[in-house]
C-alpha cells in the first residue's frame, strides 16, 4: 500500500477519534486557537490504543495563559511543570485525564517536530481539521513497524532518548533502523548525562512492556546495558552447569521473557494483582521483571567449582544477592518502597520451591509461606516459575519442571483461597510482658525472642495468649 494511501486512511481514523474525544471536542469548539495533538498521543491514536494524557501545542497564544483558560473551563486542576521551557499540565477533575500543554519551539512547529527523538513521535494533527502534519514519514514507519530517528544531533542534546529508544522496542516490539542503532553504539558513553531520575524512568518504563527481554538484549548488543548495570559484565562470566542451558546473563534474560509469558496466561485474579501500582508508579509486573533480570546477582560471588564432582555451587547467592541489588538500586534513585519490594524477590526466589519441596507438604506448611509473603505471595511465586522454567541444563528433565511448576501453581491456587478468609496475626505479647515473664532488659535477646514467637505464630504453633507464655518460657 502507498504511504498516500496510508496516510489517507489514518487522517480519517485521527479526525473521527479527535471527533469522538470529549476533551479534544470541547478545546476544539469553545477554543479557536491554534491547536495541534502532538508526540505519543497521535502515535497511539493511530496504534488504537487508549490513551489519558494528550500533548497539545498552542501555536497563537501563550501557553501557560492558555492553559489556565483550559484549567478554568474544565473545572480541572492547573500545574506549572517547567516554567523554563513553558510547560503546564491540566489535571482533569477525574484525575485520570491529563492535557500537558506548551508552545512550539522557536514559534515554529516545524522546528518542534524537528526537535523530537523518533519518527513514529514526531507526529502532529490539528484538532479541528483533523490535518496530520508528517514531516518525518512517521505515518509509514508506524504501518511498517519501524523506530527511526528524527535527526542524529537530537540523541547527542538529550542522550537519555538513547534509552528511550529501548523503551519504545520493550513497549512496541519494532524493530530499530540500523542506522539509529549505529547512533546508539556510537555515543553509548553518553548515557551518564541524565539525571539518575529519568534513566530510572526510563528503564521502568522498559520493564513495562511486552519485549522487555529483547530490549535487555539489544541494549547490550549497543554497549549500553553494562553501562548501566555493570554486574552483567560478572553475570556473563558464569557459564552453563547441569542445571542451566544458558549462561548467567542470558539465563536472567530469559527468566524476564518466562515471567511475561506467565503473566500474559494467568487469570484474571493474578493479572489485576500484577496491574496493581502499589509503588513507585509503576505495575507490581514492570517491577517483577526487573527482579527476574537481577534474582542471580550474588551468583558470581559466591561461585565455586566441586574439585571431585566439578558441580558448580551458589551457596546463598540469594542472600548475598538481596544485599548486593541494594546500592544499584540506591544509584538509580529508586524508593525505599521499590527497593524493599525488589530485594525481597530476589531474596526469595527460592523460597517457593523449598516450600513445596517440603517431605511433608501440608496446610501448615503451604499457611507458613502465605503468612510470611503476605501480598507478595503471588509475584514470588511467579518469580520461582519463571526461574525454572529458565533453567533446563543436561540433569533438569521436562518432567522435573512440570512436577515443580503444577506444585507451584497448587501453592498459588491455595494463597488465592486462603487470602480470603486470613485475619492479621493477633498481639498475643509485647515487649514489655517478655520482659517481665522472663525477667530481661531490653536487649538483643529480646528482639530475638520477639522474631521467634513471630514465627511461631505464623506457622500456627502459637494460636493463644497462654500458649505464647509458655512457648517464651521454653525459651530461656
Amino acid at each position: 500500500m502507498w504511504h498516500w494511501e496510508i496516510l489517507f486512511m489514518n487522517i480519517q481514523s485521527i479526525k473521527n477519534k479527535i471527533e469522538n474525544d470529549e476533551i479534544l471536542n470541547n478545546i476544539a469548539s469553545f477554543f479557536p486557537n491554534e491547536i495541534y495533538l502532538v508526540g505519543g498521543s497521535v502515535r497511539d491514536y493511530f496504534l488504537g490504543k487508549t490513551t489519558f494524557d494528550r500533548d497539545l501545542i498552542v501555536v497563537d497564544e501563550d501557553a501557560k495563559i492558555f492553559a489556565e483558560k483550559i484549567s478554568e473551563f474544565f473545572a480541572a486542576a492547573f500545574v506549572p511543570l517547567d516554567e523554563i521551557n513553558k510547560i503546564y499540565r491540566v489535571v482533569m477533575p477525574d484525575k485520570l485525564n491529563f492535557l500537558d500543554i506548551t508552545n512550539p519551539v522557536e514559534n515554529s512547529l516545524e522546528k518542534d517536530i524537528m526537535r523530537r527523538d523518533m519518527t513514529i513521535n514526531s507526529l502532529a494533527a490539528n484538532i479541528r481539521t483533523g490535518e496530520i502534519i508528517d514531516l518525518c514519514g512517521g505515518v509509514a514507519d508506524l504501518h511498517n513497524k519501524i523506530i527511526r530517528g528524527v535527526r542524529d544531533e537530537n540523541f547527542v542534546d538529550d542522550p537519555l532518548r538513547l534509552l528511550r529508544v529501548f523503551r519504545f522496542y520493550s513497549l512496541l516490539g519494532f524493530q530499530i533502523d540500523k542506522h539509529l542503532l549505529d547512533i546508539i553504539k556510537k555515543h553509548s558513553g553518553l548515557i551518564f548525562k541524565p539525571a539518575k531520575e529519568r534513566v530510572q524512568y526510563e528503564l521502568m518504563k522498559l520493564f513495562s512492556g511486552k519485549y522487555a527481554d529483547l530490549a535487555l538484549l539489544k541494549m547490550d548488543e549497543c554497549g549500553i546495558l553494562e553501562l548501566i548495570f555493570p554486574f552483567v559484565k560478572e553475570l556473563k562470566q558464569v557459564p552453563p552447569n547441569l542445571h542451566h542451558h544458558l549462561n548467567l546473563y542470558h539465563h536472567s534474560v530469559e527468566t524476564v521473557r518466562q515471567v511475561q509469558i506467565l503473566y500474559e496466561n494467568s487469570s484474571d485474579e493474578v493479572k489485576n494483582h500484577m496491574d496493581k501500582v502499589s509503588f513507585g508508579g509503576f505495575s507490581r509486573i514492570a517491577h517483577l521483571k526487573l527482579a527476574c533480570f537481577v534474582h542471580d546477582i550474588g551468583k558470581f560471588s559466591t561461585w565455586t567449582i566441586e574439585e571431585d564432582t566439578g558441580r558448580h555451587r551458589f551457596i546463598k547467592h540469594d542472600d548475598v544477592g538481596s544485599k548486593l541489588i541494594v546500592p544499584i538500586l540506591k544509584s538509580l534513585t529508586f524508593s525505599n518502597k521499590q527497593i524493599e519490594y525488589l530485594k525481597l524477590m530476589v531474596k526469595k526466589h527460592m523460597y517457593p520451591t523449598a516450600v513445596v519441596s517440603a517431605p511433608d507438604l501440608n496446610e501448615k506448611v503451604m499457611m507458613r509461606f502465605v503468612r510470611k509473603m503476605e501480598d507478595d505471595a503471588i509475584d514470588n511465586i511467579l518469580i520461582a516459575q519463571a526461574d525454572r522454567l529458565s533453567a533446563r541444563g543436561p540433569e533438569i528433565t521436562d518432567d522435573i519442571v512440570n512436577e515443580n511448576i503444577s506444585a507451584l501453581n497448587n501453592l498459588l491456587n491455595f494463597y488465592l483461597e486462603a487470602k480470603e478468609t486470613l485475619k492479621p496475626l493477633p498481639k498475643l505479647l509485647d515487649g514489655n510482658e517478655v520482659m517481665k515473664i522472663l525477667n530481661i532488659e531490653p536487649s538483643p535477646k529480646l528482639g530475638e525472642v520477639m522474631r521467634a514467637l513471630y514465627e511461631a505464630q505464623i506457622s500456627g504453633d502459637v494460636t493463644t495468649k497462654d500458649e505464647a507464655v509458655n512457648f517464651v518460657k521454653t525459651l530461656l
